[in-house]
């Protein structure tokens, strides 16, 4: 029983939109389906028609507006006096709507914004009218959601996704759509970004449709993969929302390429198109079953689809000489297969090799292989001289000939005893090393200056080199270049360039070697002056100095014996014999005197214990020899023209014996007078 009335309850409470309260106020509950408002007591309704006089409801709001918006009013007359009333709002939005008196407003917060796109453009609700609990009308609610433009366009993503498209797609063509919505219903159109570095291949003719056609035609062998960005934008708003987005195209391979020789050289940057290499080869005569070495690389050729890679086969076609040359069908290698005649006349070989699709033997290509055979090389190129001399003259000519002495065309030349033509190599190139704007070799050695750059004395030092292109053998020597003046003779030879160029210089060197030795001479005259001035003064010092401390026994009163002594012994240095009187000679050059004479002599000579006197000279450096006499003319007349003249120095006596005056001093003074 309990259990029944509880159903019951619960029926009744579903049921019921409100709950009246005691007094003269009516009462409006607000549950999910209804609405809570209060009216005061003049605002009571007659019980006649106050449920029968409203209507349906059809009002407008837009999303987004805040809590409260004002809706509708709800058309039913109140009347003093009447009984209670409850309103009731139901239906699927009717959480959207509450009621406040005589209005109904909308019920949003922070959090429950009123959205368009979500709710869809209508709110559709009921309002009941009871009348003392019983239902006395019913009406419709329908509120129009206006919409704003409040959001961006979207791409939808499976429209741009990476795809792919095959490189032989025609141009013109459409060869992808992509597709953008906006939830506001705003029309859209399709903007490629010229800024993307492969927007060039496409474009769109019509931007609302949002087909992309390919403008360009595709390479796979250019560029694997493409990538545009891509815009999508309102057109009939103001705020013109937009959006962007990244396409990735793959590009897919197909076999159109044909093979090619490595290493490719392009026809041109933007022209895919290889030209083949030409493969060359060294061997000698004697050479045979071996593999050739080939210049630039071993023969190898590539696919020109890098995508599908389909495999290759090598062949000769042409220049094997009967066999003598075997090519392997798989790698491309090369075999000498027998040595090469040596009677026979052409030494180099040129072969014709063919590359193509195992598959598809239509797609090939074809290079050439030349296979030159070598003669013994047993000395190394030289040049003839190690330094060659070279002049130019300036002038306003962009281009002269450099020569040597005597104006000859200047030629470097080389020499190869290999070659019994007076040893000229053909094979032989010159060139410049490192290379030189004013300056070019030809190949027969003629060098050759661009005369309008050059200035006059200037000179320049060049580096010529001379390959053997056939053994790779190389040798270099150096060119001495000098611009002449315009006007100025090329010398005829060595010693002529260096009178033409050295006459400064040997003016200078001459000058400066004139100055050098006039210092060297300056200075010894200076020394040797110094030496004189220096000697003089201590050769006057010595004899007086020394006769004043040995002889004090003779006197200072005769100095003329000093000077006559003195005198007498520069002169016998001196190598002269002549003297005031007479002719001094030495006493070993007469006959000795007679006995009378000796004896006369010898009384009235004082004895000296030796015939060489000594002047006081402590260092030894003065000697005075006595050995000299004097011989006296004497007068006509006489039997013998000379006589012996006494000793000049009979009267010193330096010992134990000196005199003690003057008049001891035995001179030959007196005869003088």
């Amino acid at each position: 029983m309990s259990r029944m009335f509880c159903l019951l309850l619960w029926q009744l409470l579903l049921r019921v939109s409100c709950h009246v309260a005691a007094g003269k106020n009516i009462y409006y509950f607000n549950s999910y389906w209804c609405s809570f408002s209060t009216l005061t007591a003049d605002s009571v309704w007659s019980s006649a028609s106050l449920c029968t006089v409203g209507s349906n409801i059809f009002a407008s709001v837009r999303e987004n507006s805040p809590a409260g918006q004002f809706i509708s009013h709800i058309s039913i007359r109140s009347d003093p006096g009447a009984n209670t009333v409850r309103l009731c709002l139901t239906g699927p939005n009717a959480n959207w709507f509450y009621l406040e008196g005589r209005t109904i407003r909308l019920n949003s917060s922070a959090s429950r914004v009123l959205d368009r796109e979500v709710l869809g453009p209508f709110l559709i609700a009921e309002l009941t009218c009871y009348e003392d609990d019983i239902k006395q009308s019913h009406y419709r609610i329908l509120v129009e959601i206006l919409n704003e433009n409040d959001n961006k366009p979207k791409f939808l993503e499976e429209t741009i996704q990476p795809f792919s498209i095959s490189e032989v797609v025609a141009v013109n063509s459409v060869v992808f759509t992509v597709k953008a919505v906006d939830s506001d219903g705003d029309m859209i159109s399709y903007i490629i970004d010229q800024s993307s570095e492969d927007a060039w291949f496409f474009r769109i003719d019509l931007p609302n449709s949002g087909k992309v056609v390919l403008s360009k035609p595709l390479d796979y062998e250019s560029r694997t993969r493409l990538q545009i960005i891509m815009w999508a934008q309102e057109t009939n708003t103001e705020e013109k929302f937009n959006i962007s987005t990244i396409l990735t195209i793959d590009i897919e391979d197909v076999d159109d390429q044909y093979p090619h020789f490595l290493p490719c050289t392009p026809v041109s940057p933007r022209v895919p198109i290889c030209m083949n290499p030409t493969y060359t080869a060294n061997i000698t005569r004697k050479q045979q079953d071996s593999v050739l070495e080939f210049s630039p690389g071993p023969i190898r050729a590539r696919d020109g689809d890098r995508g599908i890679n389909a495999p290759l086969m090598y062949t000769i076609l042409s220049g094997d000489n009967h066999g003598k040359f075997v090519m392997d069908n798989r790698t491309g290698e090369i075999r000498l297969a027998r040595a090469v005649d040596e009677h026979q006349p052409g030494a180099n070989f040129t072969l014709t090799v063919m590359v193509c699709q195992v598959e598809d033997r239509l797609k090939y290509s074809v290079a050439t292989v030349v296979v030159r055979v070598l003669s013994e090389n047993s000395f190394p190129p030289v040049f003839n001289t190690t330094t060659f001399k070279g002049f130019i003259i300036q002038s306003s000519s962009p281009a002269s000939i450099v020569s040597t002495y005597g104006n000859q065309v200047l030629q470097v030349q080389v020499s190869d005893q290999d070659f019994s033509d007076q040893g000229v190599n053909p094979n032989i190139r010159f060139f410049l090393h490192p290379t030189s704007r004013l300056y070019q070799v030809t190949q027969e050695g003629v060098l050759i200056a661009r005369t309008d750059q050059l200035r006059a004395f200037d000179r320049h030092i060049l580096q010529v080199v001379a390959r053997d292109e056939e053994s790779g053998e190389e040798a270099s020597a150096s060119v001495d270049i000098e611009v002449l003046q315009r006007g100025q003779a090329v010398p005829h030879g060595a010693f002529t360039e260096q009178q033409l160029f050295g006459d400064v210089d040997s003016r200078l060197a001459g000058g400066i070697a004139a100055l050098i030795l006039l210092t060297f001479l300056s200075a010894f005259l200076f020394l040797l002056l110094r030496f004189v001035r220096r000697r003089r003064p201590q050769e006057a010092d010595v004899l007086p100095a020394t006769t004043t401390l040995k002889h004090h026994k003779v006197s200072s009163r005769s100095p003329g014996f000093m000077d006559e002594a003195l005198h007498r012994q520069a002169s016998l240095r001196s190598g002269s014999f002549h003297g005031r009187q007479g002719l001094y000679i030495r006493r070993q050059s007469l006959p000795p005197p007679t006995s009378s004479s000796s004896a006369a002599d010898s009384r009235t000579r004082p004895q000296s214990p030796s015939s060489e006197v000594s002047l006081s000279d402590p260092a030894g450096r003065c000697r005075f020899q006595t050995d000299l006499f004097v011989m006296v003319e004497k007068p006509a007349g006489v039997a013998s023209g000379w006589e012996r003249s006494p000793d000049v120095t009979a009267g010193l006596q330096l010992h134990a014996e000196m005199p003690q005056s003057d008049k001891d001093v035995n001179t030959d003074q007196s005869r003088d007078t």
